[in-house]
């Protein structure tokens, strides 16, 4: 054997929050098949019992914890739960998501700032922090943080999104840099149009017009596509990248025309 650097996570335990649908259910599966002890966290009882059923028939470890990202005390608490329950969290990925868009005059326009900023960025901050005490003992830590193009550019009407994903961004990079003295690798990765719950309300001729207007791969992606590059992040040989942005969005921020 020539190289040394391991890309096994297998025996790993990786947190996966919003595990029950979308990019969360796809990385939950995914890191499962790869041999990691998976704790899906989401706060969808029925959508995350089916998800770690499938995973433990499958002959996988993994267990669900049902959270509102809303409430700080009970984060600390769930992952106090999961720590207990595995013994260690080696791999954190901060996938749960909201989409509340509003007119900045807007009747609802402070509720929907106000839950996209606590579920959006805050829980982020949060959940890191109540992990960070294992993460600090784990031999490979990683830490992923889930944004959005959006966290690059603007859709009208959604400043409380956009803002809760810049926010995300620019949290990635502060965290890199307080928790490189631990070995602890921060990063963030920018989905762009991608077939989830979010985008389901969307017409497939929209879709079509959209992608081929504005992606270089011209079509929408699957979860797992997403799944694979936050994989490849959380990998023990991914041991020198970190604070980094990565768009995962078939070319849409890259396509000026």
């Amino acid at each position: 054997m020539l190289s040394r650097l391991s890309r096994s996570i297998r025996g790993e335990v990786a947190i996966v929050t919003g595990a029950a649908s979308g990019m969360g259910r796809a990385t939950a599966h995914l890191f499962a098949d790869e041999g990691a002890r998976v704790a899906a966290i989401d706060v969808n009882e029925g959508p995350l019992q089916e998800v770690v059923q499938e995973m433990t028939d499958a002959g996988y470890e993994a267990r669900g914890w049902m959270l509102d990202l809303s409430d700080g005390e009970a984060i600390a608490r769930v992952i106090g739960e999961v720590a207990d329950h595995f013994g260690a969290i080696d791999i954190l990925v901060n996938n749960a998501g909201i989409s509340l868009f509003s007119p900045i005059d807007g009747e609802h326009y402070v509720d929907a700032w106000n839950k996209s900023i606590a579920v959006l960025l805050t829980a982020h901050a949060l959940t890191v922090r109540a992990a960070l005490p294992w993460l600090r003992k784990s031999a490979h830590p990683r830490i992923v943080n889930i944004a959005s193009t959006e966290a690059l550019g603007a859709t009208k009407f959604g400043s409380p999104y956009t803002a809760a994903k810049a926010g995300v961004a620019g949290l990635t990079r502060s965290l890199a840099v307080e928790l490189g003295d631990d070995a602890i690798t921060v990063n963030c990765i920018c989905p762009g149009p991608i077939r989830t719950g979010m985008t389901s309300g969307i017409p497939e001729d929209q879709k079509e017009v959209f992608a081929r207007r504005r992606t270089a791969l011209k079509r929408y992606a699957e979860p797992e596509e997403v799944a694979h590059a936050t994989l490849s992040l959380v990998l023990p040989a991914s041991q020198y990248i970190t604070g980094v942005t990565l768009p995962v969005d078939g070319g849409l921020t890259i396509r000026n025309a």
